[in-house]
């Protein structure tokens, strides 16, 4: 008997008195931070496959990099500045830690008037800064056939905003993109797979720029 527990014992390679070590568990993943994409057809993916619109691109590269930070996209084909901010306290969840705030084009593209539009984000960004969110503000700009005093004015909302509210400004989210035929979509206004990866690239560098992907 003692001889066959001691042959026991050395085919388990360790004494009777011994106990083996538990394996440790990896750990998991930490969670990441949110940056929560807000806008309309332009951020949803409007004509494309979701995991091809920009947020889930942005999303995919900050996983792969190491990033400590999760894009999600809370974009609706559709969307104005007053259906975001009737929807916002919905919107903003509570792990919401930076907004990506790209609404508007639909206020401007329906020729609405600029000041509605002008309360309606300014009254986003101050709810998002009072429950402590940091909000980057993305640029819009309107097709040529507007009329340049409309347009300009339209332009020039944003950088009003930003520099009221104290926020960063993304001077237009469809830099080299907007007017381009081979970016977009058959409509001339929506960006298709190319045309995302490319507001993905300029999305990205902007934040790496101003430090808020750390």
């Amino acid at each position: 008997m003692v001889y066959r527990l001691a042959a026991l014992v050395l085919l388990l390679g360790c004494s009777p008195k011994e106990t083996p070590a538990p394996t440790p568990k990896p750990a998991g993943e930490p969670p990441r931070k949110v940056m929560l994409f807000l806008g309309d057809s332009l951020t949803a993916g409007y004509g494309i496959a979701l995991e091809d619109a920009f947020p889930a691109v942005l999303d995919e590269r900050w996983r792969k990099e190491g990033l400590a930070w999760s894009a999600r996209n809370a974009g609706a084909s559709g969307a104005t500045t007053a259906g975001v901010l009737e929807n916002l306290d919905w919107t903003l969840a509570a792990d919401v830690k930076t907004l990506l705030l790209c609404i508007g084009a639909n206020d401007g593209l329906r020729g609405l008037e600029l000041g509605s539009t002008r309360r309606n984000l300014s009254a986003i960004i101050e709810k998002a800064q009072a429950r402590g969110i940091r909000v980057v503000l993305a640029g819009m700009k309107l097709p040529p056939n507007y009329g340049k005093d409309y347009a300009g004015r339209f332009e020039a909302l944003y950088r009003d905003l930003a520099e009221r509210h104290g926020v960063d400004l993304l001077p237009f989210l469809l830099e080299g993109v907007g007017g381009h035929p081979g970016m977009n979509l058959p409509d001339g206004i929506h960006p298709n797979e190319e045309g995302h990866r490319k507001v993905a690239e300029t999305v990205h560098a902007f934040l790496a720029a101003r430090g808020l992907l750390r």
